[in-house]
């Protein structure tokens, strides 16, 4: 009792948790909860701005060709794209930064760093003599926020027992998702308008449907500022850092030598990012199939329901397992991308639009439950690769052994949250090469729907049929 009572002590007095095991009951008492709770709630607000920040450029680029920014279609997609490249790329080295730098300290420092992008784009923005290039490496640099997403995970995994990492998880990244429809239903609202007065900047003429009106294209970005650094400050001094997480390099990329690794990152692209990617694409995929459209009015609304439905995936998932939600979720999504062959405007026909609507809403929310399931199949996957080696070798579980289990799946997470946010290029790299090589989004969607019958196949053959949870 004395011990339990010390690190108690220990526990409430610091930053730095120097005794912090919570699979064991007598180390997960109502203070440990209260501080995992508290580490909670703070990295969403810091995850929710990342989003919004990596997203906010596919709401920007529907509007540059009104502002007087001279770009082809494609070039557009490139600029929707390109914020998913960067953040996916970033993510393979973030997901392994928290044991390195210690999860207060990196939350609080990449949340800083949404800055560069949030000031960077309300200053390019506003001048229509910007060149391309230089709007490129904006785009670039809105991957900081999707880089986030896998040392913020990695982080909140460290601070719950296996039994609540599936509700905190999907809380976390839930909530954080919410980012994407905050960026895409805000940012209209905060260029209708001049909301920074003379500290923001002159306003452009812009004409819609025969009428002329004024926006702020540069509020899209500093509407972030403020947010940015109360949510950088919050983690600063309201997180913790975990003495015992703490691992090189070398302990974590033993993942990369595990078939696991590479089988669940493809699933979580397939899930997560075909939310991100169709996300990024759906303003410009609007535009470009039915021009009469106003994507900003409602465009939101899909993210809005990716990003609820990834909560009760996650609880869909404690109940059924993880593996069984996710063959469902890409069977529904192979169905949907085929309906969409029938919504699309083809041959000279106006199209379907109410029908492409509910097709990609339905996208959307299978996307949610996926993104959750996916993930709760790499934390069970890894705790059974542990009880495999207990029992292999006849002996009871120990605290290095928990704590390398516990690194490895933080690790595999990250590494999987990382290859799922290509989707947020591709997709929308997709759409903009498949229009400008023949026309249409067919073959875009072709290519989806094999992806996705390839993810039926992993899922099936390596998970249902071998009855993983």
């Amino acid at each position: 009792m004395e011990g339990a009572a010390l690190a108690a002590l220990e526990v409430m007095n610091s930053r730095l948790l120097k005794r912090w095991n919570p699979e064991k009951p007598e180390l997960w008492d109502a203070r440990r909860q209260l501080i995992a709770n508290r580490n909670l709630l703070l990295s969403i607000p810091s995850l929710f701005l990342s989003f919004a920040v990596w997203m906010v450029w596919s709401v920007v680029v529907v509007n540059l060709p009104a502002a007087g920014f001279n770009y082809s279609t494609n070039q557009l997609f490139w600029l929707a794209a390109l914020p998913g490249f960067s953040g996916a790329t970033l993510r393979i080295f973030y997901a392994f930064l928290v044991p390195l730098f210690g999860g207060r300290r990196w939350t609080a420092m990449s949340t800083a760093s949404l800055l560069l992008p949030a000031i960077g784009m309300g200053l390019a923005v506003s001048d229509p003599t910007t060149s391309y290039p230089a709007m490129l490496l904006l785009a670039l640099l809105c991957g900081l926020g999707g880089g986030n997403f896998s040392s913020s995970m990695a982080n909140i995994s460290y601070f719950f027992p296996l039994s609540r990492q599936g509700f905190a998880l999907g809380l976390n990244a839930g909530l954080g998702n919410l980012g994407v429809f905050a960026a895409q239903w805000l940012v209209p609202l905060a260029i209708g308008a001049a909301w920074f007065g003379d500290l923001g900047g002159v306003g452009q003429l812009v004409e819609w449907r025969g009428q002329t009106r004024m926006i702020w294209l540069q509020n899209a970005g500093y509407i972030w500022v403020l947010p940015i650094l109360l949510s950088a400050f919050g983690a600063w001094f309201g997180m913790n850092d975990i003495e015992a997480v703490s691992a090189d390099l070398a302990d974590q990329a033993v993942i990369f030598r595990q078939r696991n690794t590479w089988l669940l990152s493809l699933l979580y692209l397939g899930s997560f990012g075909s939310f991100i990617g169709y996300s990024a694409a759906m303003p410009m995929l609007v535009k470009s199939q039915f021009p009469d459209i106003d994507p900003t009015s409602f465009i939101y609304v899909g993210p809005l329901l990716g990003a609820l439905a990834r909560p009760v995936g996650g609880w869909i998932s404690d109940w059924l397992g993880g593996a069984r939600v996710t063959l469902g979720v890409f069977i529904g999504m192979l169905l949907m991308v085929a309906g969409l062959f029938l919504a699309l405007p083809n041959a000279g026909g106006e199209g379907y639009f109410h029908l492409f609507i509910w097709l990609n809403l339905g996208l959307f929310a299978l996307c949610g439950i996926g993104n959750a399931s996916t993930f709760r199949m790499i934390v069970s996957v890894f705790d059974m690769r542990r009880q495999r080696q207990l029992d292999r070798h006849g002996v009871e579980d120990s605290d290095e052994l928990l704590a390398a289990s516990r690194t490895e799946a933080a690790a595999a997470l990250g590494f999987a949250g990382a290859v799922g946010a290509y989707g947020g290029f591709f997709i929308p790299k997709s759409f903009g090469s498949s229009i400008a090589l023949t026309g249409s989004i067919n073959l875009a969607l072709f290519c989806f729907g094999l992806f996705y019958l390839c993810c039926i196949a992993v899922t099936w053959w390596f998970y249902v049929h071998r009855q993983t949870p």
